[in-house]
């Protein structure tokens, strides 16, 4: 009765293995990629759509769908097409599906080298990155990298509170704070040695730090944007919604998207704290995104300020169409670069 049952249950998995290779096409192991499907947080149905799309895709090592963007990208765009085509993209099953992958879309890229090895040394920082300078008791000062030498950084004169008569900075004890794009917060303490306030093009010199304490890892792929966008002020978030507003809102322009937030600019100067409803289009879909106001850098000149929002989780369909266009997954954003370039020229030639 044992072998019985025994040879059953060996019959059951040979035809099981025969028809995963039947199904999959050719002699690739399929068993390989199912497993590696449900390493990465796929169900098995889920997984069995995977292997289908792999198929259609005619990879030639469909397990590389689970580590490399290229064919993980170009299998995304197969779903994209295939739900576009059947008018799925706003139905929930699909949409959680979609979901899922772009979440692995995104371990895959925050895995790579300049997202995971990040900076120890100030001596790496380069040309133009934006600083922030907190001097204790006094505030915080907007400054910029202008050269990076061997013995010390020299950063544009900071901007920022007024400060006492006849102060310098020479010899004070600051704290420096950058964002490096694609990476992740960095901070670090050290000393003015020099304030040349004097100049035509007042600088600070500020000593290097091998010390560099990385914060606030970048949790999403951000990428550049230039696309108009309206602005709406907002008493609260308690009640934000995705609903577009019919009303023309405060001007603004969308200088960086990405599936938890965005840099908007606007005129004036914007305030830490603001709740705030953003709209703008992807592919003729308008994006409504909610959120607070993280950061702003205001530049006194021009009267202009740049927002950096935190946003809202986005609706799952919502999400999925900024994803399908921070992944440029149909080159929607190369179009719209060709597009900038040329009314630039137009304009020049007017």
């Amino acid at each position: 009765m044992n072998w019985t049952i025994l040879a059953i249950v060996c019959g059951l998995i040979f035809l099981l293995i025969a028809l995963m290779r039947r199904a999959g096409g050719g002699s690739f192991p399929w068993i390989h990629f199912y497993v590696k499907g449900k390493e990465a947080g796929f169900s098995f149905r889920e997984v069995n759509l995977l292997r289908r799309i792999a198929v259609e895709a005619r990879l030639k090592n469909p397990t590389s769908l689970f580590w490399s963007i290229g064919q993980l990208d170009r299998s995304i765009r197969g779903v994209v097409t295939k739900f576009r085509s059947q008018n799925l993209m706003d139905d929930f099953n699909a949409s959680q599906f979609l979901l899922k992958l772009f979440n692995f879309r995104r371990q895959v890229e925050l895995n790579l080298p300049k997202y995971t090895l990040g900076l120890k040394s100030s001596r790496k920082i380069m040309q133009r990155q934006r600083i922030k300078i907190s001097l204790p008791g006094a505030g915080t000062f907007d400054s910029q990298v202008v050269e990076n030498l061997r013995r010390y950084l020299a950063v544009s004169y900071p901007e920022g509170p007024k400060l006492a008569p006849g102060f310098l900075w020479k010899g004070q004890l600051i704290q420096v704070y950058f964002w490096r794009v694609d990476d992740a917060g960095y901070t670090f303490e050290t000393r003015v040695i020099e304030d040349y306030s004097e100049k035509q093009y007042p600088i600070l010199h500020i000593s290097h730090s091998d010390s560099l304490i990385r914060s606030q890892k970048r949790n999403s792929v951000r990428v550049e944007v230039r696309k108009p966008a309206w602005i709406y002020p907002l008493s609260s978030l308690d009640h934000a919604d995705e609903v577009a507003e019919a009303r023309k809102g405060l001007r603004a322009r969308l200088e960086d998207l990405s599936e938890d937030g965005a840099a908007v600019r606007i005129g004036g100067k914007g305030k830490v704290g603001m709740n705030v409803k953003i709209q703008f289009s992807l592919a003729d879909r308008t994006i409504v995104m909610n959120g607070t106001v993280r950061g702003v850098n205001y530049n006194a000149k021009t009267n202009q300020s740049l927002l950096h929002i935190q946003a809202l989780p986005l609706s799952p369909p919502a999400r999925n169409r900024v994803l399908v266009f921070v992944y440029n997954l149909f080159g929607e954003r190369d179009m719209d670069s060709k597009q900038q370039t040329t009314a630039r020229r137009a304009t020049a030639l007017s």
